[in-house]
């Protein structure tokens, strides 16, 4: 009891745990009771000590419930700094509203949540609930540590398994802070203590890469209804194309004549499947659908032939029985989305990932197609689902694959651009840039943008230039070679520092690097550089009349691990010079200690990036 009681207040977290926190867990006690493999009752206990304001967000007060998982209990406890009760919040008094996005259509997912607001810090919360669903398919993981600028004083979790099912699960990221295991015959039982806070850092890996954590899963399970049984991710495959894609690629007869009307006369299989995708594109738009099973079976390809609309499990499912029409083999596959390149476990098989693509085998290279676009060029994947492992469902099994990995010599940006400077320090700028790869990526977007929006971003884009005006802009967006063309000319005034004879004029006005790394005494994390990139650069000055050149910026030829940066400027004649410029950033991990070398590197890139020319007025008329 007194245990407890010095749990609740503040003065007694250690002193450590406080560093870089804004919030301390004091325990988390988690519960699962996995009494059959259609049957899961879990129990929460949480105390968290919220330090300031900014420590409110780590509360997380809230849970999850839908048609399939229902709440038994929801309290929460709030006490002052010494541990005295201040309040007291029952199931009623939570915001209950849905959990799903203004972009989903259909969605039974709900969430309890408490919306707390402190009058002063520190402050203690202690959340108590118990859920119990026929679910089993996602077993809570033991993720003590979740956010930045968040401790552990302790950390629990058991697993209870009266119905002997086969357990599996794997231990991530403990090196640094090991789990106590203690396992008796139907219980699995883990815990840790004494987590420090972990400060974000500028190119860090995924914290979820970095922080202990244990996956779990069972051999068998219950899926919103579907019985599963996977001990791989071969058996894991097999399950989901029988269980959730068989019986879901019928397609109404007048589709099917006019997709094979499509591709008459096409007999190459990548000319048929570039076809089909632009089918697609033109008749379907994306809709998210999150109900009972829809979270994981797609909707029949006919139903989503008649509605027009799927998420992206419909839209792949759709466009992979298209394909199977025109004799193009493709498979269904499970990833997790988003700029992070987060990996499905290659080791250990469960139901993980957040989005669906497409994949087509090919010899040469294999073509990843994202369905729910309808302006992505064939092929072209971006920084959504780019360079991860992924989960690929095939009739005969699963197999873990790898998406294309944009190299720093793909994604280029190629400009040519003419700068005139005048005598009063203004500049007429006219260039020719072409972007492939994950600079399309960045861009393409431009093209479906109001004459306003553009305006907006390329003042964005040269925010480092006052008294900029766009004078035209023409973009051309090739699909076919997955190309991204900007023809644009500004003006813009003052750009020259004019001081007495001289005017002093930053050479680099049409891609400066502008960006210096934060300065860490300390680097706790590794190095991570994600996408590698080159940017190539000419730029023809022609200097203002009456001007000659006094001092010019030296050649530079940098090269590091982290990448290379040339720059060289030569004379065409007495009022015209060629500046040449080439940056390739590479990608990579690093250690921590390589940290400074590479922010210095940055550093070193922006400072020549800024190099100014002297110019001064001659005694010419």
């Amino acid at each position: 009891m007194a245990q407890d009681k010095a749990l609740l207040q503040s003065f007694s977290i250690p002193s450590e745990l406080k560093q870089n926190a804004n919030a301390v867990i004091r325990l988390n006690e988690v519960k699962v009771n996995l009494r059959a493999s259609d049957e899961m009752i879990i129990n929460v206990k949480r105390i968290i000590t919220v330090l300031n304001k900014n420590g409110d967000r780590h509360v997380d007060a809230f849970v999850h419930y839908d048609d399939d998982l229902e709440i038994n209990d929801l309290e929460v406890l709030i006490y002052d700094a010494f541990g005295k009760e201040i309040n007291k919040i029952k199931t009623r008094d939570f915001n209950d509203v849905s959990a799903v996005d203004g972009g989903t259509l259909y969605g039974d997912s709900r969430v309890k949540y408490l919306e707390y607001t402190a009058i002063t810090y520190p402050y203690t919360v202690e959340l108590t609930y118990e859920t119990e669903t026929k679910n089993t398919a996602f077993i809570p993981w033991f993720y003590p540590l979740a956010d930045y600028h968040l401790s552990v004083e302790k950390s629990t979790y058991s697993l209870s398994n009266p119905s002997q099912l086969a357990i599996r699960y794997k231990i991530l990221n403990a090196e640094a802070h090991a789990f106590t295991e203690h396992h008796e015959d139907a219980s699995y039982n883990f815990s840790v203590e004494h987590i420090e806070a972990i400060r974000p850092e500028d190119h860090s890996p995924l914290l979820a890469d970095l922080v202990p954590k244990i996956m779990f899963a069972t051999k068998t399970f219950n899926l919103k209804g579907v019985a599963g049984s996977v001990e791989n991710w071969s058996d894991f495959g097999k399950w989901m194309y029988k269980d959730l894609l068989d019986g879901t690629h019928e397609l109404p007869e007048k589709t099917i004549l006019e997709v094979n009307a499509l591709i008459e006369n096409v007999t190459d299989p990548i000319e048929k499947a570039k076809k089909v995708y632009e089918y697609v594109q033109n008749k379907t738009r994306y809709i998210s659908v999150q109900v009972g099973i829809g979270g994981w079976k797609p909707f029949s390809a006919a139903e989503v032939d008649r509605l027009s609309y799927g998420d992206c499990k419909a839209l792949t499912n759709y466009t992979m029985a298209l394909l199977n029409v025109v004799g193009v083999t493709s498979y269904y596959t499970v990833v997790f989305a988003g700029n992070s390149q987060k990996n499905i476990q290659d080791d250990f098989a469960s139901l993980q990932g957040n989005h669906v693509i497409l994949n087509i085998p090919n010899e040469d290279e294999t073509i990843w197609l994202e369905c729910t676009s309808q302006k992505l060029p064939f092929g072209f994947i971006g920084d959504f689902t780019d360079d991860r492992d992924v989960l690929v469902v095939t009739p005969s099994g699963g197999e873990i694959q790898h998406t294309k990995k944009y190299t720093a010599k793909e994604n280029t940006q190629t400009t040519k651009s003419t700068c005139k400077i005048f005598q009063d320090g203004s500049i007429d700028v006219s260039l020719n840039s072409v972007s492939r790869g994950i600079q399309y990526d960045k861009k393409y977007l431009l093209a479906s943008s109001t004459e306003r929006e553009l305006e907006k971003a390329y003042k964005a884009r040269w925010s480092y230039i006052n008294n900029m005006s766009i004078e035209a802009v023409e973009i051309g967006n090739d699909k076919q070679s997955v190309t991204f063309t900007e023809d644009l000319s500004f003006k813009a005034t003052n750009y020259g520092n004019l001081s007495g004879e001289r005017m002093l004029v930053v050479v680099n006005a049409v891609n400066r690097f502008d960006y210096v790394p934060d300065r860490y005494r300390n680097r706790m994390l590794p190095l991570k550089l994600k996408r590698g990139f080159k940017d190539v650069d000419e730029i023809e000055l022609h200097l203002p009349k009456g001007y000659t050149i006094e001092a010019l910026p030296k050649d530079e030829n940098l090269s590091t691990k982290f990448g290379s940066y040339k720059r060289k400027i030569v004379k065409v004649n007495d009022s015209t010079l060629l500046y040449k410029r080439e940056f390739t950033r590479n990608d990579g991990d690093f250690p921590k200690e390589d940290y400074k070398e590479f922010r210095n590197f940055y550093k070193e890139i922006t400072n020549q990036d800024h190099a100014k020319m002297a110019l001064i007025k001659t005694n010419q008329p």
